[in-house]
């Protein structure tokens, strides 16, 4: 069964998947453009937190849309077509092989120093340019996507936007809207970036972030890769400075990756060790990586 699986990861890579991450920009270019849809993804962002209630798809892909254009108006996509559509690719396979593979998934690489990766309602999940580089397979890549993915399909972000800290941090996004209005997309800095960060990021609590590491891990296998390429990731992560200004963010919403490491031995342990032999090193991971 896993050598079919196998065999189903590398004829999917294999196809030659649309550049979804190249329409993201036009999420940018559309708020540029319409200030009406700036106000009414303000609106649908500020009903969920005062209504506090169940919010269907299509109001999750207002939300998602509209925080991803604050954050790519902040940090545009890398100038790279090759690697949005490398990252496209993984992501599109690992998505297909979720809970939720009928979404409208897109992925892309942002371009900041930071080491960090951001999911929003709906689909548009986005690694830094800092947070790639880090990476050392295709493995790794997908671990971190598949990460992302089940925030998505867990709804993780919503319950954020809906919890107290959430709606704390709610107003650091919202500002961003009126920059759009006042044409400064390309001005909002690392301070934008915070924002995002904190509304997706702060009304989570640690065990949102420990069912997304077992879920991806598990996505992971599903999709033909060795899913403990994660814990090599957070490995990794766990040998950068606390105090490196390019994972400070990230340490500060995240459990640490001890925390998060020992949660995966507790949990997981050897339970997926018979998918461990799955897809690590791709050669298109080494040739696109610069």
């Amino acid at each position: 069964m896993f050598q079919a699986n196998r065999l189903l990861c590398a004829l999917a890579l294999a196809i030659a998947l649309p550049a979804q991450a190249l329409d993201l920009g036009k999420i940018v270019d559309k708020l540029n453009e319409n200030p009406d849809l700036v106000n009414a993804v303000g609106g649908v962002i500020q009903n969920t937190v005062d209504a506090n209630r169940t919010i269907g798809p299509k109001e999750e892909a207002t939300i998602g849309d509209g925080l991803a254009a604050n954050l790519l108006g902040a940090a545009p996509l890398v100038n790279d077509a090759g690697l949005q559509r490398y990252v496209n690719q993984v992501g599109q396979w690992l998505a297909s092989r979720s809970d939720a593979p009928s979404l409208n998934w897109r992925f892309g690489v942002i371009d900041s120093p930071n080491v960090n990766s951001f999911a929003t309602p709906g689909g548009v999940i986005l690694l830094t340019r800092g947070l790639y580089l880090e990476l050392r397979n295709e493995g790794e890549l997908a671990g971190v996507l598949a990460h992302e993915i089940n925030h998505v399909v867990l709804h993780h972000q919503i319950r954020a936007i809906q919890s107290g800290k959430g709606r704390e941090a709610l107003g650091s996004a919202l500002q961003g809207f009126t920059s759009y209005k006042q044409g400064n997309a390309r001005q909002l800095g690392a301070n934008a970036i915070s924002g995002m960060s904190e509304v997706f990021v702060r009304g989570l609590d640690k065990d949102d972030e420990y069912e997304a590491d077992v879920r991806g891990m598990v996505l992971a296998a599903r999709a033909g890769y060795n899913p403990y390429s994660l814990v090599s990731v957070l490995q990794t992560l766990g040998e950068i400075n606390p105090s490196d200004s390019t994972v400070k963010l990230m340490f500060s919403t995240h459990p640490t990756p001890g925390e998060r490491l020992n949660k995966i031995d507790q949990v997981v342990g050897d339970k997926l060790e018979r998918y461990a032999d799955g897809v690590e090193d791709t050669k298109r991971f080494y040739r696109l990586r610069k």
